[in-house]
């Protein structure tokens, strides 16, 4: 009689708990003690902060004060005494700072959506995420919402580094009444984003049109048979491309979070330091023209009469008052006419005396002539 095949021993998959050790157990019960003091002395901030909404309330002044959050995060930076890095210490206090706002009273954002968009990004790293975000199909959308009231402040992409001037932006501004009241310089890391983590047969990549020249070198030599669609933003290519396997987009890891899908290349943009500059946006109503900090820009647009060196008559008055212009746009004036407005940055405030004189004067040549911000500089 042979013996009983003897059953298969099964593998001891019982997961042990990580053991504490002797020297981490003593110094976790500090942090848990310290993270009970800063929750308690956080909240004793945010009652601070609903007495402080009282007050503007009853005054009726804005809520919001770009020029206050840059205050308070200068001095915490120049108190701090590591070893937090500075950058980490002002991440943390602009969000201290958002969630004591949205106490107060939550502030509507208009950017460009859907969620993972870098415009949300900018918006974020503006307001904090405790903001009201307002989800906009493009810039237009965001233009209207903030101009109509719906959002109170607007982000919108102004320049990219790679790509020059978003022109779409700077035509709206021709007309809308809305001015800047600050910028954020993003830096900009497009990855190619997909259900399948795999660069085989992807047939179609979709994103906003700046992003798709911003990575043609990397898109050319990877995957040359594929379409390059325009969509109206880089999270709405990512939220496309999770409805299609054989679809991808060109996202932020933010984006890649949002809708599910696989990061199959990253940062394939083809400048490394590729960095988009959006301007924050609101009616002088909502917030006047921030006081001036030290280190600011002035925009304008201005339209001259068409003679012979009409232009070069535009320079003479900011080199005379020793006003350095840093930007300098043209734009069809869609007449017919061959007439352009023209797009001017220059370094300074509008209430520093130079800059003021320099502006004086140039007004007296132009046709057309409007400002359209005077704000602090985010570098």
């Amino acid at each position: 009689m042979s013996e009983p095949t003897p059953k298969a021993t099964e593998p001891n998959t019982t997961v042990k708990p990580v053991e504490q050790s002797d020297a981490l157990a003593p110094l976790r019960i500090q942090i848990d003690s310290l993270d009970r003091q800063l929750l308690s002395l956080l909240n004793q901030r945010a009652r601070v902060a609903e007495q402080v909404g009282e007050v503007k309330r009853a005054e009726g002044t804005p809520f919001y004060r770009p020029d206050r959050v840059a205050q308070v995060i200068q001095k915490i930076e120049n108190a701090n005494e590591g070893p937090l890095l500075n950058q980490h210490v002002a991440s943390i206090w602009r969000e201290i700072m958002s969630a004591c706002l949205a106490l107060e009273a939550p502030q509507r954002v208009a950017v460009l959506g859907p969620q993972g968009t870098f415009c949300e990004q900018a918006g974020i790293d503006y307001f904090g995420s405790a903001a009201n975000f307002i989800y906009c199909a493009n810039f237009d959308e965001v233009f209207h919402a903030t101009a109509a009231g719906t959002a109170q402040y607007g982000v919108v992409g102004m320049e990219n580094s790679t790509e020059g001037v978003v022109a779409r932006s700077l035509d709206l501004f021709l007309r809308s009444p809305v001015h800047v009241i600050g910028e954020v310089s993003l830096l900009v890391r497009h990855n190619l984003l997909r259900q399948v983590n795999s660069l085989d047969g992807i047939e179609v990549v979709m994103a906003h049109p700046q992003a798709l020249a911003q990575c043609q070198g990397w898109l050319t030599q990877h995957l040359p048979n594929a379409e390059r669609r325009a969509v109206s933003s880089n999270a709405e290519g990512a939220r496309l491309a999770a409805t299609n396997p054989a679809w991808a987009g060109l996202a932020s890891e933010r984006a890649a979070s949002q809708f599910g899908l696989h990061i199959v290349a990253h940062a394939i943009q083809d400048e490394a330091y590729n960095r988009t500059r959006f301007a924050v946006i609101c009616l002088p109503q909502t917030l006047a023209t921030p006081p001036a900090s030290g280190k600011d820009c002035t925009s304008l647009v201005v339209s001259v009469p068409n003679r012979p060196g009409a232009v070069h008559d535009l320079l003479v008055p900011l080199k005379a008052n020793g006003v350095s212009m840093t930007r300098f746009e043209s734009r069809p004036a869609k007449s017919g006419q061959w007439e352009y407005y023209f797009y001017i940055d220059i370094q300074g405030h509008t209430s520093e005396p130079h800059v003021a004189a320099a502006l004086k004067e140039l007004q007296g040549l132009c046709a057309f002539y409007k400002v359209l911000g005077s704000y602090p500089t985010s570098d």
